[in-house]
């Protein structure tokens, strides 16, 4: 099962960057989206053979997350049933038959670090989110989840050690979901690689220097480790200032 997930930083200014022919080949069962930028009735998208589910936030023009799916899913869910963070359509949960499907785009700390006690709480209420989950059956957790985890994910850690998205206490967020036993699928395959990165400032010309960040991941509960056939991070395909990054599971 081939699964997607792309931060498209506006589905409509995507769609006319290439869009439907960069979702073409990648030929996903499951193709998830971050930072849609839309409310209902904004967009008249069809991919044919997909099934969509739409989360929105209460503000317009911001955040967003949906979900295209081959694959019917059991049931779907919206937010974290959290009214302090479900109001700007962050995470929905697709139910399959063995996995519970998460898509997240997780809060920025922003400039200043000014939302960063607000993330840390998010991390928490995430993290509890999945663990209750996994009661039930493994979970797959995927989006842009807006750390880099390690110094080697992303280009300049030294100048950034303070900077929104690397600080010490989103690190330890990230680290402390590892802890809760949960498996970084890029870094089950490539435990060391460098210079792979999923995001790039559309600034100072980062992504044509590969200046970038790893922020977008796949995470997955540690009963669907055996299950992981290959991961990769799609930094050949544009339209966004991110890429999208992809996990293939092996049927049980």
């Amino acid at each position: 099962m081939k699964l997607i997930s792309w931060n498209v930083n506006g589905l409509r200014a995507c769609v006319g960057k290439g869009f439907y022919e960069s979702i073409a080949a990648l030929d996903a069962d499951v193709v998830c989206l971050q930072e849609t930028k839309l409310q209902a009735g904004q967009i008249d998208l069809a991919l044919e053979g997909y099934e969509t589910y739409w989360n929105y936030a209460d503000k317009k023009g911001y955040s967003g997350t949906a979900i295209f799916t081959r694959r019917h899913p059991l049931s779907v869910t919206y937010g974290l049933g959290i009214d302090l963070h479900d109001h700007e359509g962050r995470i929905i949960t697709a139910e399959y038959e063995d996995f519970y499907l998460v898509t997240a785009y997780v809060p920025n700390s922003q400039d200043g670090l000014r939302r960063l006690d607000y993330r840390q709480q998010w991390d928490k209420d995430l993290r509890a989110y999945l663990k209750e989950l996994e009661t039930r059956k493994p979970v797959v957790l995927c989006g842009d989840l807006n750390v880099a985890h390690r110094e080697i994910d992303l280009k300049n850690p030294k100048s950034n050690r303070k900077n929104a998205g690397f600080t010490d206490e989103e690190r330890e967020g990230f680290q402390q979901l590892l802890d809760a036993g949960f498996v970084d699928t890029f870094r089950h395959f490539y435990p060391d690689q460098t210079d792979i990165y999923s995001w790039w400032s559309y600034r100072f010309r980062a992504r044509e220097k590969n200046a970038g960040w790893r922020i977008d991941y796949f995470v997955v509960s540690e009963a669907l480790r055996p299950l992981l056939e290959s991961a990769t991070i799609h930094t050949e395909i544009f339209g966004s200032d991110h890429c999208p990054v992809e996990v293939v599971l092996r049927a049980k």
